[in-house]
């Protein structure tokens, strides 16, 4: 056994003597359900911990992370997260958090071949292509790349607005808002992007769906 793979279960073992010290309750509490008030879309970058950024506890928050945290309409995983935490849990904000430095955005900006991961970051590329003029007027490297970051997050916030599971909740008048955000690895501080929606009359009328009222 490595000294690391050790390492981490001797740390589950403090961790969870730690819980209980505080709290004898604490797993038999948990383990009666979750009702988290927020579904969080992050990269998968393992800099980026959804809970222990907002100072959240176990049962707080419901996470989907992937590569560049991307809302893909064909991505099933997503989209089953997404409506378990629409439908069932009730959440009432969905937070898509990017990051700067983002490893995946900086592959999108250029042409090297990663491997299958080409075909994820292709997406990625599409919202470069949607604001290319902006992103080309900025000479700065550095600053284009934070560009793309923040217009990457602010992307998936739209096309989350998009999906029948989002709207069909806004259809029945469930309080559900989404919001972007930036990470600052540098710094520990998220940026809020002021991307918020709550109502598809955010969205052009052409992501608008219209729903057939259900039968009597």
């Amino acid at each position: 056994m490595s000294d690391f793979y050790k390492k981490i279960l001797d740390n589950n073992k403090a961790w969870v003597e730690t819980s209980l010290s505080k709290d004898p309750n604490y797993f038999e509490d948990l383990a009666k359900g979750q009702t988290p008030p927020l579904l969080w879309i992050g990269c998968s970058d393992s800099r980026v911990p959804a809970n222990e950024i907002i100072g959240a506890k176990p049962g707080e928050v419901f996470v989907h992370r992937n590569i560049a945290n991307m809302v893909v309409h064909t991505d099933m995983n997503m989209l089953s997260v997404l409506d378990y935490a629409v439908n069932v849990l009730k959440v009432k904000h969905i937070i898509v958090c990017g990051h700067y430095g983002c490893g995946g955005v900086k592959a999108a900006m250029g042409n090297q071949s990663i491997g299958i991961i080409d075909n994820w970051i292709r997406h990625i590329k599409d919202v470069y292509r949607l604001h290319h003029v902006y992103l080309d007027s900025i000479t700065d490297p550095e600053a284009r790349f934070n560009a793309f970051v923040e217009l990457n997050v602010k992307e998936q916030v739209f096309d989350l607005a998009k999906t029948s599971i989002v709207q069909n909740a806004w259809r029945k008048n469930q309080d559900l808002t989404v919001h972007g955000w930036a990470y600052g690895l540098n710094s520990g501080f998220v940026t809020d992007l002021d991307v918020n929606i709550d109502s598809e009359k955010d969205l052009d009328t052409v992501y608008q769906l219209k729903f057939n009222k259900p039968s009597a």
